[in-house]
């Protein structure tokens, strides 16, 4: 299967850790050991024709407020052909830890509309992939209401609609990673993609978000 790719292209993808993936780490440098790694592996596997330059600028922690502070540095001075961003689920879980007013609902609006209206204004013609933050609890919610991830569960739906609405807006690829991962639930347990905890995957969720992102890739 084929991608959108074209030779001499260069596709970035910035984040958080589940993005990050040890990249600075010797040993995983400089893609890191999660998605990033695998998509660029599958590349040169299934579409070795074209010479595609991969970056990762992935950041363990980052919240869009971070992304923000560090935009022009870490994505738009690059000038991307193809832009990939995953980011939410540090500001979902900030803002119930404290209700920071930077990580809130509507500050994450906010900031993702500024980030791309500048995008686009700098970057016309780069294309855009946003991938949904996601939280592996199950949807129909076996915590107790009053749970931490009950309420992650309850809370992150807000900031998937803004990734939505900026989809819609920007008309962007979309990869809805929450979604996708709620459907191998039903086929398989969350803890053969999810072993330690619920917000980073082991290397079977990261295949998945590589497989995922290389479909909407290939998508005409």
């Amino acid at each position: 299967m084929k991608t959108q790719l074209k030779s001499g292209q260069i596709i970035l993808f910035i984040g958080d850790s589940i993005t990050d993936c040890g990249r600075l780490e010797p040993q995983h440098r400089p893609l890191g050991c999660g998605y990033v790694q695998m998509i660029a592996d599958m590349l040169a596997v299934r579409d070795p024709e074209k010479q595609v330059h991969v970056i990762n600028t992935g950041i363990g922690g980052n919240t869009l407020e971070d992304l923000r502070s560090c935009w022009i540095d870490d994505a738009l001075s690059y000038r991307p052909d193809w832009l990939s961003i995953k980011i939410g689920i540090n500001d979902c879980n900030r803002w119930l830890s404290n209700e920071s007013v930077l990580q809130s609902p509507e500050k994450f609006a906010e900031y993702y509309d500024e980030l791309l209206a500048l995008t686009v204004k700098s970057l016309p013609d780069t294309k855009l992939l946003f991938i949904d933050p996601f939280f592996a609890g199950l949807d129909e919610g076996q915590d107790l209401p009053d749970s931490y991830r009950s309420r992650v569960l309850k809370t992150l739906p807000r900031y998937l609609e803004t990734v939505n609405a900026m989809s819609a807006k920007y008309n962007t690829l979309h990869v809805r990673m929450h979604a996708g991962f709620q459907e191998h639930f039903k086929l398989q347990h969350p803890s053969r993609f999810f072993p330690n905890e619920p917000v980073h995957p082991n290397s079977a969720g990261q295949m998945l978000i590589a497989e995922s992102v290389y479909t909407a890739l290939s998508a005409n």
